[in-house]
């Protein structure tokens, strides 16, 4: 595996497979890597000739008071597991590579920006949609591959693909859980063993309205309630959201018939964690699923 740790030495290595003909897939990350991680390289390595991926802790998609200064940083391991999983060229730019002194251009996708995680952590997407088109310029990828975690993101990054007609198709795999359910998260480090316990209260919320809808029930407001219900069971956790929305705009929704994206957020112990899934139609819910999102 190549390492390139500036943009001109990671334009002119992709450059250079991309003129060989051969298709090239992107894995855009923070490091910390976990198997949700390696599932988007098992799913690059499946679709492309060659496959790239980036380590990169954003600090223009933290707000301040985030954890960017604490945000867990295992470089040398992260390569071993990247190596092993089968990606040809590594991508560990420094902050100043990305954003030189005197930068001032910046993304904005707009209002979609400002729904869900960007409702509650202003300016975060506007920094995660400048530092994706950015790597979308120095590597140029015939594919990029994200998780459905980050159904708002997800939703936000094929915004600005739409909007800027960028040349790269946005692949999104499933959510890969631990053995108890938990969504995978490099911040699930954080959490102390009973905490982790804790947290499990994300995905059996999702689970509660999930098992509504499969009855038939297609209300928006009682398949929230069933979520907010499992909350309310553990007043120590601080609920951020729980949200039905169109997973395409992130807009609320008032009936699930037509499908919609279950997402919620919360705070255990001073830890956010996310998590969602999708509902195609009531009675047949698929779990997040790359060819389930439009």
């Amino acid at each position: 595996m190549r390492i390139c740790t500036t943009p001109a030495e990671m334009h002119a290595a992709c450059r250079k497979l991309r003129n060989s003909g051969r298709t090239l897939g992107l894995v855009p990350s923070m490091g910390a890597l976990h198997a949700g991680h390696l599932s988007l390289v098992s799913a690059a390595r499946a679709e492309c000739d060659l496959v790239a991926a980036s380590i990169f802790v954003n600090p223009t998609q933290f707000a301040p008071g985030e954890d960017y200064e604490a945000y867990p940083r295992t470089f040398d391991e992260d390569c071993r597991k990247l190596e092993s999983a089968g990606v040809h060229l590594l991508f560990a730019p420094s902050a100043a590579d990305i954003y030189p002194p005197g930068n001032t251009t910046f993304i904005d996708p707009g209002d979609i920006a400002l729904r869900l995680d960007g409702a509650s952590r202003p300016g975060h997407f506007r920094g995660v949609a400048t530092i994706v088109a950015r790597l979308f310029h120095i590597v140029a990828p015939d594919r990029a591959y994200f998780g459905q975690k980050d159904a708002a993101q997800v939703a936000v990054l094929r915004h600005v693909v739409r909007d800027l007609n960028l040349p790269v198709h946005v692949a999104v795999c499933p959510v890969v859980r631990e053995p108890d359910g938990l969504a995978m998260s490099s911040r699930n480090r954080y959490l102390s063993p009973a905490e982790h316990s804790r947290a499990l209260i994300l995905s059996r919320a999702l689970t509660a309205a999930e098992s509504l809808a499969r009855t038939g029930e297609a209300s928006a407001v009682t398949l929230r309630a069933a979520m907010l219900t499992v909350f309310a069971t553990d007043p120590e956790t601080r609920l951020d959201y729980a949200a039905i929305v169109d997973p395409d705009t992130l807009l609320p929704i008032a009936n699930t018939s037509r499908g919609a994206l279950l997402a919620v957020a919360a705070f255990i112990g001073n830890t956010r964690l996310i998590d969602n899934l999708l509902l195609p139609a009531p009675g047949n819910v698929i779990r997040l699923a790359a060819e389930a999102l439009p």
